[in-house]
């Protein structure tokens, strides 16, 4: 079977696969990917090209589209501009994900990067460079916001009114107050 025909049945059981956690076991099973350690949950279904560069640790929570871009093909447009025969390569590279890790949803990860432990990865970002334990980055290119213990604090805070302000409600009433309260938080703006 060829390389590009097996990437297509992995992607095809991955689209069967109803679970994130389930994901990542068939991935981890099949040895897909360079590693994919304890209690990771991987929304994409998508099986990225050379996907034995990608090393995932322990407690990862990768949302959905989030996309591994472990190469390049500018070698092929620069190899046809000078119509020579394989003057250029195609560039490679790793990418390695730590312990305690959430990637948010539609962020792109490109090759030669690392992202430390205790990292949270906003919605919509693009990691271009490593990313240093203990911090919430995002944005396109993903710049620092804070700290992750300033970012805990912050949830913990949360946490605590949304429990308090929702203690005993149903989901109808849930809906009905949180867009209230959106729709009055829009008033003077």
């Amino acid at each position: 079977m060829t390389k590009k025909r097996q990437r297509i049945l992995v992607t095809a059981r991955l689209f069967l696969i109803s679970t994130a956690r389930g994901r990542a076991d068939y991935l981890r099973k099949k040895g897909l990917f360079g590693k994919i350690g304890e209690n990771v949950v991987i929304q994409p279904r998508k099986l990225p090209l050379y996907s034995k560069l990608i090393y995932i640790h322990n407690n990862v929570k990768i949302a959905s589209n989030v996309e591994f871009i472990t190469h390049d093909i500018i070698y092929k447009m620069l190899n046809d501009k000078n119509m020579e025969k394989e003057s250029f390569v195609e560039r490679m590279g790793c990418i390695e994900i730590n312990d305690n890790v959430f990637i948010g949803s539609g962020t792109k990860i490109m090759y030669n990067t690392r992202i430390g432990s205790n990292v949270i990865i906003g919605a919509g970002s693009l990691v271009t460079k490593d990313i240093p334990d203990n911090s919430v980055y995002g944005g396109v290119p993903a710049k620092y916001i804070c700290s992750f213990d300033e970012y805990v604090k912050k949830a913990e805070r949360y946490s605590e009114e949304y429990s308090q302000k929702f203690k005993k409600k149903s989901n109808s009433e849930i809906s009905r107050v949180l867009y209230n309260d959106f729709v009055e938080s829009r008033k003077d703006s």
